[in-house]
């Protein structure tokens, strides 16, 4: 008899203890949903700043920090009326936003946690569709590093004011995925063939360069951005002309420089117009013994770096992206994602992220290792639906259509 009465008193402080911990993990789990999301609220507007500065603001993935609090946020000054405006930026100097914790995402695979990818991603996704059809005028201060996810949470929306700081990419082939979080959408949309350029190489644009090319709206140099934020702070309005007057009003008019891909159009153009991968590295292999050109030997270096399979997945990718809305992108972008992780086809994605962020021996032995090696059906599988087993991503696309 004893002897139960202590094992109940056990059991009872076990579960004492318990529900302490699990308190105080929701605890923590707030705190660092509210650290790494700061407020600031001006009136007639509030301003989300990520606030993640030591990993140049990548989107976190632990719970789902960012982008949960972030939405919901959202949703909370979408129906406050008092509210007119929005505004996002990142607390760093160097950069808006990295793109995801692709280093996160790495462990969770490695770890078999495929779930709490998908859920990341999902989230993500579904932050970025939210953007796209807000109902209020949305402005991104696009200051430093804006690649990834980080462009995908600002170019869907109103306003995407670019500085001689900025460095936009879709570095994604490089670490063997594929340009997502809308990506496909929006690069697909851009003049020409540039759209394939940027995708396939991963190589950067300017503020300059962003503006250009419509990627941005605005463009001022970075000892503007207090004058713009305080200035937009006292604004009382949720009219897009005036906020816009207000953005031309500190902007500054620049032109591209002689050494940027947008002087060189037409070559772009007749390179990356091709039907297959293949044909387009050989395109700009015959243009780089040609002419000899520094750009054009990047071009070719920068292609032979990436993942075979990602060059076939994006390319086909953008030129689907060309013909479909933005939900569209969004729902299939998360099917290829899933494949991505999955490593069901190929395990690139981990290779990829090894070699170039965990590593860093930068020597990622790819699976196909040639473009002659990826078979069309390994292609094809990137873009089946999901089994009825596999949610597909769910996007409010009858109460919320997409401005874009």
């Amino acid at each position: 008899m004893a002897m139960q009465c202590r094992r109940r008193a056990v059991w009872r402080w076990l579960l004492q203890q318990q529900s302490r911990s699990s308190s105080s993990s929701v605890v923590d789990v707030q705190q660092q949903q509210q650290e790494q999301v700061l407020v600031k609220g001006n009136g007639y507007s509030r301003f989300a700043l990520l606030n993640r500065p030591s990993a140049l603001n990548a989107i976190n993935t632990s719970m789902i920090f960012q982008a949960a609090r972030l939405h919901q946020l959202y949703k909370n000054w979408e129906d406050n009326h008092d509210i007119g405006f929005v505004m996002l930026k990142g607390s760093s100097p160097r950069a808006f936003a990295a793109g995801g914790d692709i280093v996160a995402l790495y462990r969770f695979i490695k770890h078999g946690n495929l779930e709490a990818c998908k859920q990341f991603f999902r989230t993500i996704y579904s932050f970025i569709y939210l953007i796209a059809t807000y109902l209020k005028p949305h402005v991104a201060l696009l200051n430093g590093i804006t690649m990834g996810g980080g462009a995908g949470i600002s170019i869907p929306g109103t306003f995407r004011v670019a500085t001689d700081k900025t460095v936009f990419a879709t570095p994604e082939v490089l670490i063997g995925f594929h340009p997502d979080a809308v990506a496909s959408f929006y690069l697909s949309r851009l003049p020409g063939h540039l759209g394939e350029y940027l995708a396939l190489t991963g190589e950067k644009l300017n503020g300059v360069e962003m503006v250009a090319c419509g990627l941005a709206t605005h463009y001022s140099l970075l000892a503007k951005l207090p004058l713009i934020e305080e200035q937009l702070g006292k604004l009382v309005t949720d009219d897009p002309s005036v906020i816009e007057a207000t953005l031309e009003q500190y902007g500054d008019l620049v032109h591209p420089d002689s050494s940027s891909v947008l002087q060189r159009l037409e070559i772009v153009d007749k390179c990356f117009c091709h039907d297959t991968v293949e044909e387009i590295v050989d395109a700009v292999e015959v243009a780089a013994s040609e002419t000899k050109d520094a750009w054009c030997i990047s071009t070719l270096n920068r292609l032979k770096e990436a993942s075979p399979l990602s060059l076939k997945v994006s390319l086909r990718s953008i030129r689907e992206g060309r013909f479909q809305t933005l939900d569209q992108c969004l729902l299939r972008e998360y099917r290829m994602t899933l494949q991505a992780i999955s490593k069901q086809i190929s395990g690139d994605f981990c290779e990829g992220v090894r070699a170039r962020v965990v590593d860093k021996d930068m020597a990622p032995k790819w699976d196909p290792p040639t473009l002659e090696k990826v078979s069309q059906d390994m292609v094809d599988q990137y873009f089946l639906p999901l089994t009825e087993f596999e949610p597909d991503l769910e996007l409010p696309t009858k109460s919320r259509e997409a401005f874009l």
